[in-house]
């Protein structure tokens, strides 16, 4: 697919050893709560790099917020996010659908 073959991301989203279990064996979208840290200045709609603790990139996708939402919702509950941003337009920060798996993983 072409987002795994975009050159360039906007930004990184690091995710926790559950959210890469999900995202690798269960083919699962990334949930705000697996995310540990944002690293960048992206919008919604970007295409960011997903990385494991360890600093490996496992994944690339197209984020549904932007790197100020992220930063804002990481690690809280989809049922947190409207409370935190005032609005929850979608309950996945990066939907299965708008992801690849890195071959190497």
């Amino acid at each position: 697919r072409w987002i795994g073959q975009a050159a360039k991301t906007a930004g990184r989203i690091i995710v926790d050893a559950g959210a890469s279990r999900a995202l690798l064996e269960r083919g699962k979208s990334l949930l705000p709560s697996g995310i540990r840290s944002v690293k960048g200045n992206f919008a919604k709609g970007a295409t960011v790099g997903v990385f494991d603790d360890h600093g490996n990139e496992i994944a690339r996708g197209l984020t549904n917020y932007s790197s100020e939402q992220l930063v804002k919702i990481q690690g809280r509950r989809t049922s947190q996010i409207a409370k935190i941003l005032g609005d929850k337009p979608y309950d996945e920060a990066i939907h299965r659908n708008n992801m690849t798996l890195s071959s190497a993983s």
